[in-house]
């Protein structure tokens, strides 16, 4: 057998060495590959799946509690959040009163668009739903062109002009109008878009009067949540859910306690999710992601529910799904 000299052994060696990087760069990048398409999967499974879990309650149900499920959804988070940050999981802020000023005008908001979500969600279809949530960006654009001085392209006002021809549009042919149902939505977009526009500035000052100088997404989910918790309370007393709750026999069933109690864990998902899903990819991505995902969830909506359409309703919905994923690449390409 011919003996091996040293080059021969170095070049063998190198050739292995570099067998070796091109296995783990490979092995390192279908890893990254199943994590973005993993968590891509989760936020897209927990975000439909609130909206649904969340009108199966409200209509399935004739549940006629509103601010009460929120309260309870943001209580569930609530217990979740502290009992993580007890175990060292994840790390929050602690809640200090200074904290508690800067953040409590922005949580006010965020609890008027929660249960306008859950009151508008009760009388409208799903897919209507995430038509009309479209509008939101509209007045949020102006938002930003009125209070941030900010200019948007050609492309994002058309795109935002398309949202509102279907939503009106969408309106019209809606065999299932309900005009309760469509006030508190339109209520819903304008605190949407307030609480967008003004968590910006609060979120600045709120990040110097914590201890780390910093407010990560846990913080914020805890922060907004124990902060609901009084307002829900005080608000199911003024709206007399408190009489109606003594009186539903929903209350005695344990299948309803686990379904409001799923829909909880979904809401704190999302929360978790989505930043798994823009921390494994990009905003981009996570924003198209985001629009696509409308798509599904309508029809899915149609579907479980037997909503009753036409084929005017069913182009209007699938023209305001498709001017969403427009806008989102519009605001890319504005962005580079």
């Amino acid at each position: 057998m011919k003996a091996l000299n040293s080059d021969e052994i170095d070049v063998e060696g190198g050739k292995l060495e570099k067998d070796r990087e091109k296995i783990i760069r490979s092995s390192k990048m279908v890893k990254i590959h199943n994590q973005a398409l993993f968590s891509g999967l989760a936020y897209c499974i927990s975000s439909c799946g609130m909206i649904l879990v969340n009108k199966y309650i409200l209509s399935g149900y004739d549940f006629n509690a509103g601010i009460s499920l929120m309260l309870y959804q943001n209580f569930v988070s609530v217990v979740i959040v502290s009992l993580l940050s007890l175990f060292g999981v994840i790390t929050t802020e602690p809640l200090t009163w200074r904290l508690i000023r800067v953040w409590f005008p922005v949580n006010i908001i965020f609890v008027g668009m929660l249960i306008t979500s859950m009151l508008s969600l009760k009388y409208i279809n799903v897919a209507m739903v995430t038509v009309l949530k479209n509008v939101t960006n509209v007045i949020t654009a102006v938002g930003e062109m009125y209070l941030f001085s900010k200019q948007h392209d050609n492309r994002v006002w058309a795109a935002l002009f398309l949202m509102i021809i279907s939503a009106i549009s969408g309106g019209i042919t809606d065999l299932s109008f309900h005009a309760v149902g469509y006030a508190w939505q339109i209520v819903n977009c304008f605190l949407t878009a307030s609480y967008s526009l003004t968590l910006r500035r609060v979120m600045d000052t709120a990040k110097q009067v914590t201890k780390s100088g910093n407010l990560n997404e846990f913080s914020m989910v805890l922060l907004n949540n124990t902060l609901s918790l009084p307002l829900g309370v005080l608000l199911i007393f003024t709206f007399k859910e408190v009489d109606y709750l003594s009186k539903t026999p929903l209350l005695r069933m344990p299948t309803f306690w686990f379904v409001i109690t799923f829909s909880g864990f979904l809401g704190l998902a999302i929360s978790f999710t989505s930043m798994w899903f823009l921390h494994q990819t990009g905003a981009t991505t996570y924003s198209l992601v985001g629009s696509l995902n409308k798509i599904p969830l309508s029809i899915a909506g149609i579907l479980l529910f037997h909503v009753p359409t036409s084929v005017e309703n069913s182009a209007s919905i699938f023209f305001g799904l498709v001017a969403g994923v427009f806008f989102a690449r519009a605001k890319m390409q504005e962005r580079y």
